[in-house]
C-alpha cells in the first residue's frame, strides 16, 4: 500500500468507518484485514471440522466397553490419523500466527515508512500503538480460545485413547485449556518485538520462526515436565511392576534402598555380579514416578500463567521501545 493511500485512510478513517471499529482501530483492521479475516475463517472451519469429528467419535464410543487393548487398537485404526492431523494442525497455529501476523505487524510499517506518516496525521504514537496491539491480539485471543474449547470438547471423551493416552508429551496438553491461547500470544508478542527491533519483514519472520523453535525446545524439555507434582510407587525389586491408570504419565523409573535413596534404573545392571552389587548398595526396591491425569488442569493454568507473564513483559518492552526510541 502506498503512503498516499495511507494518508487518505488516516484522514478519512473516522468518517468512513462504521460499526464498532472507528478511527485508529478501523485503520489497523483495514491494513491487516487479510491476515485477520483468514484467521477468523480458519478458526470457524476448524471448529466445524472438530464438531463433525465428535459426532463420529461419540458414535464409536457409544457401542464400546471401556478399556482394553482391543479398544485401543480399534480406536487407533479408525481415529488415530484423524487426531494426529488435528494435533499437527493445532501445533502449527502459534508459529503461523507469530510469523505471519506478529512479525510483520510493526516491521511492515517501519520498512515501508508509513508509520512516520501515520503519526503525523493527528494520531499520537501511544494511540497508534495501543490500537495496533489491542485489535490483532484481541482477535488472536478470541480465535485461539474458541478453537481450543472445541478441540477440548472433541478430545475429552477419548482422552485415554488419543495418542495412547499421552496427554502430556504428545500434544493435548498444549492444545487444550488455556495453553494454546497463552503460547500463541507469547510467540506473537515475540514476533512483534523482533519486528520492532529488526524493522524488516522477511528477516523478522525468519527470526520469529527460529525463536518459536527454541521456545518449543525449552518448553518441552525444561518447563512442561516440571509443572506437575511427581507421585511415587515403590515395589520390591523383583516384584511385579505398578499398574498405572491408562491416563497416567509415567515420567521415570529408579531403584531405591529401604530408606528411600534413589539410584538410576540401570544401577548394577552391567556389573559382573549384579545381585552382590545391589546388596552392597542396599538396593531392594524399584520406584516409578508418574503424573496423574487429575493434575492436568492445574498444570495447564500454571504453564499458561508463566507464558502470559512473559507475554506482558515482551509487550511492555515493545511499548517502551516504541515510545522512547525513534520510529
Amino acid at each position: 500500500m502506498s503512503t498516499a493511500t495511507t494518508t487518505h485512510e488516516v484522514g478519512a478513517g473516522a468518517a468512513t468507518a462504521s460499526g464498532p471499529l472507528r478511527g485508529t482501530l478501523w485503520l489497523v483492521w483495514r491494513r491487516h484485514r487479510s491476515a485477520l479475516l483468514t484467521g477468523i475463517l480458519v478458526t470457524l472451519a476448524a471448529c466445524a471440522v472438530f464438531s463433525y469429528q465428535r459426532i463420529g467419535l461419540m458414535g464409536f464410543l457409544g457401542g464400546k466397553s471401556a478399556g482394553g487393548e482391543a479398544l485401543q487398537t480399534e480406536f487407533q485404526s479408525r481415529f488415530g490419523p484423524t487426531f494426529s492431523s488435528d494435533i499437527q494442525f493445532l501445533q502449527m497455529v502459534p508459529v503461523i500466527v507469530a510469523v505471519f501476523l506478529g512479525a510483520p505487524l510493526i516491521a511492515a510499517e517501519l520498512e515501508r515508512g508509513t508509520l512516520q506518516l501515520v503519526t503525523t496525521q493527528s494520531v499520537s504514537r501511544g494511540r497508534w500503538l495501543a490500537a495496533t496491539l489491542a485489535l490483532p491480539l484481541g482477535i488472536v485471543t478470541a480465535c485461539t480460545t474458541l478453537v481450543s474449547l472445541v478441540f477440548t470438547w472433541l478430545w475429552m471423551p477419548a482422552h485415554s485413547l488419543v495418542v495412547t493416552g499421552d496427554w502430556l508429551n504428545s500434544g493435548p496438553f498444549d492444545l487444550t485449556g488455556p495453553v494454546l491461547v497463552a503460547k500463541t500470544l507469547f510467540l506473537t508478542a515475540c514476533g512483534i518485538a523482533l519486528g520492532k527491533l529488526i524493522k524488516r519483514v522477511v528477516p523478522a519472520m525468519l527470526a520469529t520462526a527460529f525463536t518459536a523453535a527454541a521456545v518449543s525446545v525449552v518448553w518441552d524439555e525444561k518447563v512442561r515436565p516440571k509443572l506437575g507434582t511427581l507421585h511415587n510407587i515403590t515395589y520390591p525389586y523383583n516384584g511385579n511392576g505398578p499398574s498405572l491408570a491408562p491416563d497416567a504419565i509415567r515420567m521415570d523409573d529408579w531403584v531405591a534402598t529401604a530408606d528411600g535413596r534413589l539410584f538410576g534404573f540401570s544401577t548394577c545392571v552391567h556389573d559382573a555380579h549384579p545381585d552382590a552389587c545391589r546388596a552392597k548398595m542396599g538396593i531392594v526396591n524399584r520406584v516409578t514416578q508418574y503424573i496423574s491425569y487429575d493434575q492436568m488442569p492445574g498444570m495447564q493454568w500454571l504453564g499458561a500463567g508463566i507464558l502470559l507473564a512473559l507475554t506482558v513483559l515482551v509487550l511492555a518492552f515493545v511499548v517502551w521501545r516504541a515510545r522512547r526510541r525513534p520510529l
